[in-house]
């Protein structure tokens, strides 16, 4: 096959562009804020979870707290009740010393319930701020994933941009470009494979194989205008004045 060389350089343009396409679509295919994201959404997931288990201890405490309350006024309710049995005349000995006899255990019972009571308000106090730390949490977290899902929509816009500056750059340049280096090129990028590449150094531009001396010798002999592929990866080689020949 045989294009002018001038023509054969165009291949060049679009491997380069495409070279460039690809990093800024794979950029825009991991930008690093998805994964601070997802970290963001993990830890608002814990910190929910926290603010959730507290919620559901406090309600527990709450009821708890509730049925104590509860039960220290109805003893509250019977001491006073047997305080005045105590305070009638003519009750007999013995009545007397049952009377008495409840009246200290009661007196007893309410002490236990009591200081249960405190260690229980101890328990809301410290459920409540683990509650409200929790949620803080939960705030502070959804406002950074707020402003990093910000900081991605601006990169994917950027990046997005970029690419369609490129494509429009691309299709002017094929618009140029000579149609059977364009199959060629164009079947290589189907089978993932380079396109085009420069050959300079004794390398191919495209996979970087270094060629051998026999390889080389026939390249410099050939026609200006011959289209020539690199054996080892099928890339167009194209020639220019660095290629050293």
């Amino acid at each position: 096959m045989k294009v002018e060389a001038a023509r054969q350089r165009i291949m060049l343009e679009v491997a380069e562009v495409d070279a460039d396409l690809a990093k800024l679509r794979h950029r825009r295919a991991n930008l690093p804020e998805e994964q601070e994201m997802a970290d963001l959404r993990d830890r608002i997931a814990v910190a929910r979870d926290d603010a959730v288990r507290a919620d559901i201890a406090a309600q527990d405490l709450d009821r708890e707290y509730q049925r104590l309350d509860t039960e220290i006024n109805g003893m509250r309710i019977r001491e006073e009740h047997d305080k005045e049995l105590l305070d009638r005349p003519g009750m007999a000995a013995k009545a007397l010393a049952e009377l008495q006899h409840e009246l200290a255990g009661l007196a007893r019972r309410r002490a236990v319930a009591e200081d249960e009571l405190l260690d229980l308000m101890e328990q809301q106090e410290a459920t409540s701020a683990e509650k409200a730390r929790a949620e803080a949490a939960v705030a502070a977290l959804e406002v950074d994933l707020e402003q990093v899902t910000s900081r991605r929509d601006a990169a994917g816009t950027d990046l997005d941009e970029k690419v369609a500056d490129l494509e429009a750059r691309r299709t002017a340049i094929v618009a140029d470009a000579p149609a059977e280096l364009l199959t060629v090129y164009d079947r290589q990028q189907s089978h993932g494979k380079p396109g085009a590449g420069l050959l300079r150094q004794r390398r191919c531009g495209a996979c970087r194989m270094e060629l051998d001396r026999g390889t080389l010798s026939q390249i410099a002999t050939a026609a200006e205008d011959e289209v020539l592929r690199c054996e080892e990866c099928g890339a167009l080689l194209i020639r220019t004045h660095e290629s050293g020949l």
